[in-house]
Protein backbone atom coordinates (compact mmCIF):
# COMPACT_ATOMS: atom_id res chain seq x y z
CA UNK A 1 0.00 0.00 0.00
CA UNK A 2 2.57 2.21 0.72
CA UNK A 3 4.17 2.09 -2.73
CA UNK A 4 0.77 2.45 -4.11
CA UNK A 5 0.65 5.62 -2.51
CA UNK A 6 3.67 6.93 -3.60
CA UNK A 7 2.45 6.37 -7.21
CA UNK A 8 -0.74 8.47 -6.65
CA UNK A 9 1.45 11.42 -5.35
CA UNK A 10 3.61 10.84 -8.03
CA UNK A 11 0.59 11.22 -11.23
CA UNK A 12 0.22 15.39 -10.77
CA UNK A 13 3.80 14.86 -12.40
CA UNK A 14 3.80 12.76 -14.98
CA UNK A 15 1.30 13.95 -17.13
CA UNK A 16 -0.46 12.34 -20.37
CA UNK A 17 -0.22 14.64 -23.40
CA UNK A 18 -1.04 12.43 -26.70
CA UNK A 19 -2.67 9.56 -27.80
CA UNK A 20 -2.14 7.66 -30.96
CA UNK A 21 -4.12 4.83 -32.25
CA UNK A 22 -2.95 3.09 -35.42
CA UNK A 23 -5.10 -0.02 -36.85
CA UNK A 24 -3.22 -2.25 -39.49
CA UNK A 25 -5.90 -3.99 -40.79
CA UNK A 26 -5.69 -7.87 -42.22
CA UNK A 27 -7.20 -9.41 -45.21
CA UNK A 28 -8.96 -12.14 -43.07
CA UNK A 29 -10.98 -8.74 -41.23
CA UNK A 30 -9.20 -8.99 -37.84
CA UNK A 31 -6.60 -6.09 -37.29
CA UNK A 32 -3.37 -5.14 -35.42
CA UNK A 33 -3.64 -2.30 -33.09
CA UNK A 34 -0.73 -0.39 -31.50
CA UNK A 35 -1.62 2.64 -28.84
CA UNK A 36 0.80 4.66 -27.74
CA UNK A 37 0.14 7.14 -24.70
CA UNK A 38 3.02 10.09 -24.40
CA UNK A 39 3.66 11.25 -20.98
CA UNK A 40 5.43 14.72 -19.65
CA UNK A 41 7.68 13.78 -16.77
CA UNK A 42 9.51 16.46 -14.33
CA UNK A 43 12.33 15.95 -13.04
CA UNK A 44 11.28 15.31 -9.83
CA UNK A 45 9.35 11.91 -11.01
CA UNK A 46 12.21 10.23 -13.26
CA UNK A 47 12.83 8.02 -10.50
CA UNK A 48 9.39 7.18 -9.43
CA UNK A 49 8.71 6.37 -13.21
CA UNK A 50 11.69 4.31 -13.53
CA UNK A 51 10.72 2.59 -10.49
CA UNK A 52 7.13 1.91 -11.49
CA UNK A 53 8.05 0.53 -14.97
CA UNK A 54 10.88 -1.80 -13.68
CA UNK A 55 7.81 -3.15 -11.81
CA UNK A 56 6.53 -6.48 -12.76
CA UNK A 57 3.63 -6.52 -11.20
CA UNK A 58 1.80 -3.08 -11.59
CA UNK A 59 -1.35 -3.59 -14.05
CA UNK A 60 -3.13 -0.89 -16.46
CA UNK A 61 -5.48 -0.39 -13.51
CA UNK A 62 -2.67 0.74 -11.65
CA UNK A 63 -1.00 3.14 -14.36
CA UNK A 64 -4.29 4.29 -14.89
CA UNK A 65 -4.57 5.74 -10.87
CA UNK A 66 -0.61 6.26 -11.01
CA UNK A 67 -1.40 8.84 -13.69
CA UNK A 68 -5.00 9.86 -12.65
CA UNK A 69 -6.10 9.24 -16.30
CA UNK A 70 -8.74 7.00 -18.12
CA UNK A 71 -7.07 6.97 -21.45
CA UNK A 72 -5.10 3.79 -20.96
CA UNK A 73 -7.40 1.24 -22.38
CA UNK A 74 -7.92 -0.76 -25.58
CA UNK A 75 -9.91 2.37 -28.31
CA UNK A 76 -10.82 -0.46 -30.60
CA UNK A 77 -12.79 -3.05 -29.30
CA UNK A 78 -15.39 -5.76 -31.02
CA UNK A 79 -18.58 -5.91 -28.77
CA UNK A 80 -19.13 -9.68 -29.20
CA UNK A 81 -15.25 -10.37 -28.77
CA UNK A 82 -12.54 -9.68 -26.46
CA UNK A 83 -8.77 -8.50 -27.71
CA UNK A 84 -6.51 -11.21 -27.92
CA UNK A 85 -2.39 -11.12 -27.48
CA UNK A 86 -2.45 -8.31 -25.53
CA UNK A 87 1.18 -6.57 -24.26
CA UNK A 88 2.58 -3.40 -22.27
CA UNK A 89 5.08 -2.12 -22.50
CA UNK A 90 6.68 1.06 -20.56
CA UNK A 91 9.29 2.58 -22.74
CA UNK A 92 12.33 4.81 -21.26
CA UNK A 93 12.42 7.90 -20.69
CA UNK A 94 13.82 10.34 -23.50
CA UNK A 95 14.32 14.47 -23.70
CA UNK A 96 13.03 15.91 -26.27
CA UNK A 97 14.23 19.16 -25.90
CA UNK A 98 11.02 20.87 -23.96
CA UNK A 99 11.48 18.50 -21.18
CA UNK A 100 11.84 14.81 -20.25
CA UNK A 101 8.61 12.17 -22.25
CA UNK A 102 8.00 8.48 -22.03
CA UNK A 103 5.30 6.23 -24.21
CA UNK A 104 3.25 3.62 -23.07
CA UNK A 105 2.65 1.26 -25.97
CA UNK A 106 0.02 -1.02 -25.90
CA UNK A 107 -0.61 -4.03 -28.45
CA UNK A 108 -3.41 -6.03 -29.12
CA UNK A 109 -5.06 -8.02 -31.77
CA UNK A 110 -8.94 -7.50 -32.68
CA UNK A 111 -10.77 -9.93 -34.52
CA UNK A 112 -14.18 -9.08 -36.91
CA UNK A 113 -13.09 -5.47 -37.45
CA UNK A 114 -14.25 -5.84 -40.97
CA UNK A 115 -16.76 -7.58 -43.29
CA UNK A 116 -15.85 -9.43 -46.17
CA UNK A 117 -17.66 -9.72 -49.32
CA UNK A 118 -16.85 -11.38 -52.45
CA UNK A 119 -18.50 -8.98 -55.19
CA UNK A 120 -16.49 -10.53 -58.19
CA UNK A 121 -14.46 -13.27 -59.62
CA UNK A 122 -11.17 -12.31 -57.73
CA UNK A 123 -12.64 -9.55 -55.96
CA UNK A 124 -13.53 -9.12 -52.37
CA UNK A 125 -14.99 -5.74 -50.70
CA UNK A 126 -14.36 -4.81 -46.99
CA UNK A 127 -16.23 -2.50 -44.95
CA UNK A 128 -14.94 -1.45 -41.56
CA UNK A 129 -17.06 -1.30 -38.86
CA UNK A 130 -17.66 2.16 -36.55
CA UNK A 131 -19.00 -0.01 -33.87
CA UNK A 132 -15.42 -0.69 -32.41
CA UNK A 133 -14.51 2.51 -31.57
CA UNK A 134 -14.22 2.90 -27.97
CA UNK A 135 -13.16 7.07 -27.74
CA UNK A 136 -14.92 9.53 -25.83
CA UNK A 137 -18.86 10.83 -26.48
CA UNK A 138 -19.27 13.65 -27.75
CA UNK A 139 -22.48 15.04 -28.41
CA UNK A 140 -22.75 13.74 -32.14
CA UNK A 141 -21.15 10.41 -30.59
CA UNK A 142 -18.30 8.77 -30.82
CA UNK A 143 -15.12 11.06 -31.41
CA UNK A 144 -11.08 11.59 -31.05
CA UNK A 145 -10.22 13.36 -27.82
CA UNK A 146 -7.80 16.46 -28.22
CA UNK A 147 -4.88 15.31 -28.54
CA UNK A 148 -5.08 12.30 -30.62
CA UNK A 149 -4.65 10.90 -33.74
CA UNK A 150 -6.10 7.80 -35.17
CA UNK A 151 -4.02 5.82 -38.12
CA UNK A 152 -5.75 3.10 -40.11
CA UNK A 153 -3.26 1.10 -42.33
CA UNK A 154 -4.84 -0.41 -45.46
CA UNK A 155 -3.38 -3.86 -46.49
CA UNK A 156 -1.41 -3.22 -49.94
CA UNK A 157 -3.17 -3.04 -52.76
CA UNK A 158 -5.99 -2.10 -51.11
CA UNK A 159 -8.46 0.18 -53.98
CA UNK A 160 -10.81 2.60 -51.73
CA UNK A 161 -14.61 2.94 -52.97
CA UNK A 162 -16.20 5.18 -50.04
CA UNK A 163 -14.24 7.11 -47.21
CA UNK A 164 -16.00 9.44 -44.70
CA UNK A 165 -14.79 11.77 -43.05
CA UNK A 166 -11.74 12.57 -45.45
CA UNK A 167 -9.21 12.13 -43.93
CA UNK A 168 -6.61 15.05 -42.28
CA UNK A 169 -3.66 13.18 -44.01
CA UNK A 170 -3.40 12.59 -46.64
CA UNK A 171 -5.11 16.12 -47.28
CA UNK A 172 -6.62 15.23 -50.82
CA UNK A 173 -10.13 16.86 -52.27
CA UNK A 174 -12.08 13.60 -52.90
CA UNK A 175 -12.15 10.28 -53.03
CA UNK A 176 -10.65 9.87 -56.67
CA UNK A 177 -7.15 10.93 -55.83
CA UNK A 178 -6.93 7.96 -52.83
CA UNK A 179 -6.20 5.81 -55.55
CA UNK A 180 -2.79 3.94 -53.87
CA UNK A 181 -2.98 5.56 -51.16
CA UNK A 182 -2.92 2.99 -47.95
CA UNK A 183 -1.91 5.23 -44.78
CA UNK A 184 -4.56 7.32 -43.05
CA UNK A 185 -4.73 9.78 -40.33
CA UNK A 186 -7.23 11.73 -38.29
CA UNK A 187 -6.61 14.43 -35.97
CA UNK A 188 -7.76 15.79 -32.36
CA UNK A 189 -11.84 16.22 -32.15
CA UNK A 190 -12.21 14.10 -35.52
CA UNK A 191 -16.46 13.03 -35.15
CA UNK A 192 -16.42 9.20 -35.47
CA UNK A 193 -20.00 8.46 -35.30
CA UNK A 194 -20.58 8.57 -39.00
CA UNK A 195 -17.06 7.24 -39.43
CA UNK A 196 -17.05 4.98 -42.71
CA UNK A 197 -14.73 2.63 -44.83
CA UNK A 198 -15.00 0.39 -48.20
CA UNK A 199 -12.27 -0.63 -49.86
CA UNK A 200 -11.23 -3.39 -52.65
CA UNK A 201 -9.13 -5.99 -53.07
CA UNK A 202 -7.88 -8.27 -56.44
CA UNK A 203 -6.89 -11.70 -55.22
CA UNK A 204 -3.80 -13.19 -57.17
CA UNK A 205 -4.98 -16.34 -59.13
CA UNK A 206 -2.68 -18.10 -56.50
CA UNK A 207 -4.81 -16.51 -53.56
CA UNK A 208 -7.81 -17.62 -55.83
CA UNK A 209 -6.77 -21.24 -55.81
CA UNK A 210 -5.92 -21.34 -52.26
CA UNK A 211 -9.28 -20.34 -51.27
CA UNK A 212 -11.15 -22.35 -53.09
CA UNK A 213 -9.26 -25.42 -51.79
CA UNK A 214 -8.87 -24.31 -48.26
CA UNK A 215 -13.09 -23.63 -48.42
CA UNK A 216 -13.17 -26.95 -49.39
CA UNK A 217 -11.30 -28.71 -46.73
CA UNK A 218 -13.16 -26.05 -44.37
CA UNK A 219 -17.06 -27.26 -46.13
CA UNK A 220 -16.53 -31.11 -46.32
CA UNK A 221 -13.75 -31.90 -43.40
CA UNK A 222 -16.45 -33.59 -41.94
CA UNK A 223 -17.58 -35.69 -44.67
CA UNK A 224 -13.86 -36.43 -45.49
CA UNK A 225 -12.98 -37.79 -42.06
CA UNK A 226 -16.57 -39.89 -42.22
CA UNK A 227 -15.97 -41.11 -45.42
CA UNK A 228 -11.84 -42.61 -44.13
CA UNK A 229 -13.69 -43.69 -41.21
CA UNK A 230 -16.29 -46.40 -43.64
CA UNK A 231 -13.26 -46.73 -45.56
CA UNK A 232 -11.46 -48.36 -42.38
CA UNK A 233 -14.32 -50.19 -41.19
CA UNK A 234 -15.02 -51.65 -44.58
CA UNK A 235 -11.25 -52.64 -44.74
CA UNK A 236 -11.25 -54.20 -41.35
CA UNK A 237 -14.69 -55.93 -42.21
CA UNK A 238 -13.09 -57.48 -45.53
CA UNK A 239 -10.36 -58.88 -43.60
CA UNK A 240 -12.72 -60.12 -40.80
CA UNK A 241 -14.33 -62.29 -43.30
CA UNK A 242 -11.69 -63.19 -45.31
CA UNK A 243 -9.80 -64.71 -42.61
CA UNK A 244 -11.64 -67.67 -41.99
CA UNK A 245 -11.26 -68.88 -46.07
CA UNK A 246 -7.82 -68.11 -45.56
CA UNK A 247 -7.55 -70.04 -41.94
CA UNK A 248 -9.20 -72.89 -43.96
CA UNK A 249 -6.96 -72.91 -47.03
Amino acid sequence: MAIFSIMLLSSAYMNVTYLNTTIILNNDTSAHVIEIVSLSISNSSIQQYNHDRDAINLTISDWQKALDTNILVEHILNPVSSVSKFTFLPGPIMYNGNGDIANLEMNYYVSNITTANQIAPRKIEYQFDNKVFNFIHAASGQALPENARLNIILPQGAEIVSLYPLPDYPQLSFIGNYSGTHYLSWYSGEPLAKFSLSYILTQSMQEEVAGFFNNIIFNYTAYIYLALIIIVIIGIAYLLVKQPYSDRG
